[in-house]
């Protein structure tokens, strides 16, 4: 009872905060932008919020338990994005003041290319994103919290059904009725219960086997960042798939750049976007030692990988601390899917409403045409999640994820040969990016179908930068200058960037 009651103090503080700076008719700026205003530490903590999951609790740290340190490239290599975000595309970004990536790329390259972006991006946003968002945390909560969760019912599909719906719903009154200004003041809150529950969960585990050291005693093998090539799942060469999947992720997101859309300045922005980067090394701390202890520990405490956070949560955490896990986990669903809805209602509204439908749309106008695709978004997401808890129970043994991630993947490379040329490249023939965004899905298929045995982040690298490499000498008299891509706000902005990066380039030297 006291975890449960921990959990609606949280929502009632939630949706006081989210609706405290609620404007009665907010403009298209102070609705999709937070007026232009945000400040560094909001767009930090509100950017690295956005991007953990209660699937990233579950499955990183039951896939920490099976490969060990490896795992934690996928959280530290983001720092490259970061980066690039930060010192690239972001600058590029606010010079033009716009609202989406989608005008980027219509400002660089053409009118039909945005729209390639925008469709493809609304597409994956309300079905696969939000599906999975609701989904995943509704599944991982249940199995972390099963008994503190019966009051709602006792068949598990039923209850996992009843909190799909109810995050859904939560997520959807804040960041319909308070935009993006709400989507971050909450942000700030729900990472600072994740960091709570993480930092509780991190401590107990390396607790329980006597110490930081004992990670190199007990499993000196789960220590290295980089497994063999030839490892079915996390091969060294998957880092050079996963740089072109950050520019994607961290560079071109409109759910996660959308913060520094928002910034006072370019300094705020940039300084954001290093101070997550810092974040990140908190986030692979909290989020695979723990599978690497709880292995180090014993090795025949749970039957499969992904019963390590709950594990450790039914075990070793104490009533109360168990109600600040339990809003650890809900914040992690509602951060991404608050994220996303917004992200929805900035592209509908100012990509596609805007531009085909009401070409004279006023503010009010835009605002309300925003808040309609969350209205719609929220139905998808709902069916989403609900469809993703019938492939789940049907066939228990499937890897939809693995499946859904391949679609991502497929449509990701695309989007992402698309934004690095709309860097890369100044006025290219829009045609001959349009033939490169296109061929990128057949690359990638004929490689999957003939290579079946090359790791999909390693194919990714293979699609992208031969397709990249193609679009750039077919415009090679569209090259911008090298110099023109990096922009720091001042020089203590560049020093802390390359300090950031060198610290990534020592952390995979020294943990090899």
């Amino acid at each position: 009872m006291i975890d449960i009651s921990i959990v609606l103090i949280y929502f009632i503080i939630v949706f006081i905060v989210a609706l405290s700076g609620k404007i009665k008719n907010p403009t298209t700026e102070e609705y999709f932008l937070s007026s232009r205003n945000l400040k560094w530490y909001s767009i930090a903590f509100s950017t690295i919020a956005t991007n953990i999951q209660g699937n990233n609790l579950l499955g990183m740290m039951g896939s920490a338990y099976l490969f060990g340190l490896a795992q934690a490239t996928l959280e530290i290599d983001a720092i490259q994005g970061l980066l690039m975000a930060a010192f690239i595309f972001v600058p590029l970004f606010l010079r033009e003041k716009i609202f989406t990536v989608s005008q980027f790329i219509k400002n660089r390259i053409s009118k039909s290319m945005s729209y390639a972006y925008s469709f493809s991006y609304l597409i994956i946003y309300s079905t696969i994103t939000l599906g999975a968002a609701l989904f995943w945390g509704a599944y991982a909560t249940d199995i972390v919290f099963s008994d503190e969760l019966s009051f709602i019912s006792n068949n598990r599909i039923t209850r996992i059904a009843v909190i799909i719906i109810i995050l859904g719903l939560l997520s959807f009154i804040y960041s319909y009725l308070g935009g993006l200004s709400a989507v971050v003041r909450t942000d700030i809150i729900q990472f600072s219960i994740l960091t709570i529950g993480g930092l509780a969960i991190l401590f107990v585990t390396i607790k329980n086997i006597g110490g930081w050291e004992n990670l190199y005693v007990l499993t000196p093998e789960k220590m290295h960042l980089h497994l063999p090539s030839d490892h079915e799942v996390l091969p060294w060469t998957h880092i050079l798939g996963l740089f072109f999947l950050n520019i994607n992720y961290w560079c071109g997101n409109q759910m996660i750049i959308q913060r520094a859309l928002a910034a006072k300045n370019l300094g705020h922005a940039q300084t954001g976007l290093l101070v997550g980067g810092i974040l990140k090394y908190l986030m692979a701390i909290m989020i695979v030692i723990p599978g690497i202890a709880l292995f180090a520990y014993d090795q025949s405490l749970i039957s499969e990988p992904d019963m390590a956070f709950p594990f450790v949560v039914k075990n070793y955490i104490p009533i109360g601390l168990k109600g600040i896990i339990l809003c650890g986990l809900f914040a992690s669903v509602m951060s991404t899917v608050d994220s996303t809805y917004n992200s929805i209602a900035t592209i509908w509204s100012i990509d596609i409403y805007s531009t085909l439908i009401n070409k004279k749309a006023s503010s009010k106008e835009k605002v309300n045409a925003g808040k309609s695709s969350i209205i719609l978004s929220l139905i998808s997401g709902l069916t989403m999640g609900m469809i993703f808890l019938y492939m789940k129970f049907n066939n228990p043994e499937a890897a939809f994820t693995h499946t859904t991630n391949e679609l991502r993947y497929l449509i990701f490379t695309s989007i992402i040969v698309l934004i690095c040329s709309s860097i890369i490249l100044i006025k290219p023939k829009a045609k001959s990016i349009m033939f490169c965004f296109l061929i990128c899905i057949p690359i990638n298929l004929m490689i999957k179908i003939f290579i079946p045995e090359i790791n999909y982040f390693f194919r990714i690298f293979i699609v992208c930068s031969s397709v990249l490499s193609l679009a750039i000498l077919l415009n090679r008299k569209h090259i911008n200058s090298f110099k023109n891509l990096l922009q720091f706000y001042s020089p203590k902005h560049k020093y802390y960037g390359i300090t950031l990066l060198l610290s990534l380039i020592l952390v995979h030297i020294i943990f090899n």
